[in-house]
């Protein structure tokens, strides 16, 4: 059976990691997200990373998207994901039920088996069983937003069954495809994944087509599909200065996988760029390397990131202007025009 999809929708998402204490980051990614919003963007994303600051710098989105609902009016607003192994399902479908009142209904939410297998002992888990929680937790929530009974009798106040509607599902599997797509949700592939030793040098979409396949497959008839495909973008004016950020920004992150005993092929900035399936450099540079990206023809919500780059804040701000105004429209995006002129700004180190 043939899928098409709806038109593209364009996205930011922030792991929340500029250079800075807690309160730097969340006042600067707000910033963006604000930013992003008058610039057309149809959505934004935040992640959930417990404890390790240098992986990502928010345990607690739900609370930072209440204080985004707030400051904006549109822009839909997303998790990317909750790492829902590590929370008390019913809890996560109360306040997610609620933040949707509050957003005035502007909620998407994505969800995810987590991250490092340490992550999961402060919270009396074992990495091992996180696929079973997952499962038992998904479900929890699906039951209490359709106004389902719960054990004791309960029935969670308020009820919220439209957010079945707005459920994603992150994977780097052809299995996690294929739950994605039996379960009727959104598919959320990422910026980059690891790949198989028996193809090490393997593209980004060679691994994750085979992904949609298992999603469009599995999909119930007459479900619309949707499928967020995450990438990694730092587009700048000139080149020679997208390099720099991105030769500072990928040795960095080179440095603590090494540390973490991953093994990273070639030291080159251009070695870094392939290894993490980064696009960076002028608009035109980035629209070429994204063009031949052929997974990214087959989703329905472009979403960019500027890590692993993580350049200054006030070019992540340029980034995001030559993003909706040059690159997204030469992918298909047809958003509404931006609210304010691009300009251009002084980069910064």
């Amino acid at each position: 059976m043939t899928y098409t999809v709806q038109p593209k929708r364009l996205g930011f998402f922030s792991r929340v990691l500029d250079h800075g204490d807690a309160a730097t980051r969340y006042r600067l990614v707000a910033e963006q997200i604000i930013h992003a919003e008058k610039l057309g963007f149809d959505s934004a994303w935040v992640a959930q990373h417990h404890f390790d600051a240098d992986e990502g710098g928010l345990p607690a989105p739900l609370i930072f998207l209440a204080e985004l609902a707030a400051r904006t009016s549109h822009i839909r607003l997303g998790t990317g994901v909750i790492t829902l192994p590590m929370e008390t399902a019913v809890r996560v479908a109360e306040d997610t039920a609620v933040l949707d009142i509050l957003s005035n209904g502007r909620l998407e939410i994505g969800f995810g088996t987590g991250g490092t297998p340490q992550a999961f002992l402060p919270f009396g888990l074992e990495s091992t069983d996180r696929g079973a929680v997952y499962a038992k937790s998904i479900a929890t929530v699906r039951d209490a937003w359709a106004g389902r009974e719960l054990v004791g009798g309960n029935r969670l106040y308020p009820t919220a069954p439209h957010l079945l509607d707005h459920i994603w599902q992150a994977t780097f599997s052809v299995g996690g495809g294929e739950r994605a797509g039996r379960d009727g949700d959104g598919l959320m592939l990422s910026r980059t994944q690891p790949r198989p030793v028996e193809a090490p040098q393997a593209a980004l979409w060679d691994l994750q087509n085979p992904i949609l396949d298992a999603y469009f497959a599995n999909l119930p008839k007459g479900r619309t599909p949707r499928i967020l495909g995450s990438r990694s973008l730092f587009v700048a004016d000139d080149r020679k200065e997208a390099l720099h950020f991105a030769e500072l920004g990928l040795q960095r992150i080179r440095e603590r996988f090494i540390a973490s005993g991953h093994i990273v092929t070639g030291t080159t900035t251009a070695d870094l760029i392939k290894a993490f399936d980064v696009h960076v450099g002028t608009p035109e540079d980035v629209i070429a390397s994204l063009k031949a990206d052929t997974a990214l023809s087959r989703v329905t919500d472009l979403v960019f990131q500027v890590h692993s780059v993580d350049p200054p804040h006030a070019l992540i701000l340029r980034s995001l202007e030559l993003t909706a105004t040059v690159v997204a429209p030469a992918l298909g995006w047809a958003g509404q025009p931006p609210m304010q002129q691009p300009r251009r700004l002084a980069a910064s180190a």
